[in-house]
């Protein structure tokens, strides 16, 4: 099964909606969907080599316009219903204080959470929660995953080959890999 989802993700990758597909896939990824965009990156620029700088660049526009949407989800239904519960549980000077902190740091953050594997989506709508300035909040977005996706793809356009067979041959491995890192990832936010 593992391997009929590679084979159709390379394949899709090599047609003319790949883009499309991986453009809304950045977008989601950056405001509320768990499966990264480098599911179809990294296939998309095995398959087209010479396409990915193109790829790359997609990929970063489109995740910065989802995190400016994950900013807005932040600013919108944080106020009209996060602040409910704070206030319901008595909690809402302390959420005041991380506001704070936050915006203080909250640049650190950004670029921490865009380069890592750590969910991005949860600080794009922390920044809008918290006020973090919309325009800090997306030059360091732009740092960031444009940072994260022209290095991955950097890297297999120089290496591409062998890392094709690296990850094919060890498919299992990185599907595996990958999961441990989404996993780790929540279990980082839920720990903060």
């Amino acid at each position: 099964m593992l391997r009929t989802l590679y084979n159709w993700t390379v394949s899709l990758a090599r047609t003319r909606r790949a883009l499309v597909a991986l453009a809304i896939a950045s977008f989601v990824e950056s405001s509320f969907f768990p499966i990264p965009p480098d599911v179809l990156l990294i296939p998309m620029v095995i398959a087209a080599p010479q396409r990915a700088f193109l790829i790359a660049g997609i990929c970063t526009v489109s995740s910065v316009v989802g995190g400016a949407f994950g900013y807005w989800i932040g600013v919108t239904v944080f106020d009209s219903l996060g602040m409910r519960i704070l206030d319901f549980y008595n909690k809402s000077d302390l959420f005041e204080e991380f506001r704070k902190s936050f915006n203080e740091q909250g640049h650190w953050a950004v670029l921490f959470a865009g380069v890592t594997p750590f969910p991005y989506k949860v600080i794009t709508i922390t920044s809008g929660a918290t006020g973090l300035p919309f325009a800090q909040f997306m030059f360091w977005s732009l740092v960031a995953r444009g940072l994260r996706f022209f290095v991955v793809a950097a890297l297999l356009w120089k290496v591409g080959e062998p890392i094709r067979e690296f990850i094919e041959k060890r498919l299992g491995l990185m599907f595996t890999a990958l999961v441990v890192l989404l996993i780790g990832g929540f279990f980082a936010v839920r720990s903060l």
